[in-house]
């Protein structure tokens, strides 16, 4: 865990992400990542938001690959690929913000209720109807949204879109992996204003 201290996301992978996403929308060849920047090799995620605290794309990764072939790439599919959003376009940069979530410390083999709102991200796995279920809340989700412990679980249940109404029956078969993260949020004007 002592490489895990070291880890941390920085104020030039957003300006990174954005330099993609800028690139690609004016139909230009992203650029490659930069050489001063660390190669960790690290699961991440990027997210997108609009006016601030909208959510826009968020979509990552739980491979330990290095970061110089993952962070550009998932800086475009959280863009351009979240199902649940239509793809960012070239109006919308001005009121842009992006996040690099870079994800540390996981702890596997645990109970539903063995992590810390606003300090752990979490990771459910169970099986209901013979069906396997699976989803993740990164460490600021339930924090931002004013949610405790229960609350979590129960929108990350109805995340994997398992349909059983009997949400104790599920939170007792849950085998839960927590984990940390190191972000790093900037905005468009603060990306333009840099130096």
């Amino acid at each position: 865990m002592n490489q895990n201290q070291n880890i941390k996301a920085l104020k030039e992978h957003c300006i990174y992400c954005f330099d993609v996403l800028i690139s690609l929308l004016n139909n230009k060849k992203p650029p490659v990542y930069p050489q001063n920047l660390p190669k960790y090799k690290v699961p991440l995620f990027v997210t997108w938001h609009i006016n601030q605290n909208d959510l826009r794309g968020c979509i990552g990764t739980f491979s330990h690959n290095p970061i110089d072939q993952m962070l550009g790439q998932y800086a475009q599919i959280s863009a351009f690929q979240d199902d649940r959003f239509d793809p960012i376009s070239l109006k919308e940069i001005e009121k842009l913000s992006v996040a690099v979530s870079l994800l540390v410390n996981f702890e596997e083999n645990l109970k539903a209720f063995d992590w810390e709102v606003g300090k752990h991200g979490i990771i459910i796995s169970f099986k209901d109807n013979e069906r396997e279920y699976n989803g993740t809340f990164l460490p600021e989700v339930a924090k931002e949204q004013g949610w405790d412990q229960r609350l979590t679980l129960e929108y990350l249940i109805k995340k994997t879109g398992c349909k059983n109404k009997n949400i104790d029956d599920i939170i007792q078969k849950i085998n839960l992996t927590r984990y940390q993260s190191s972000k790093f949020e900037l905005s468009y004007n603060e990306y333009i204003q840099r130096q």
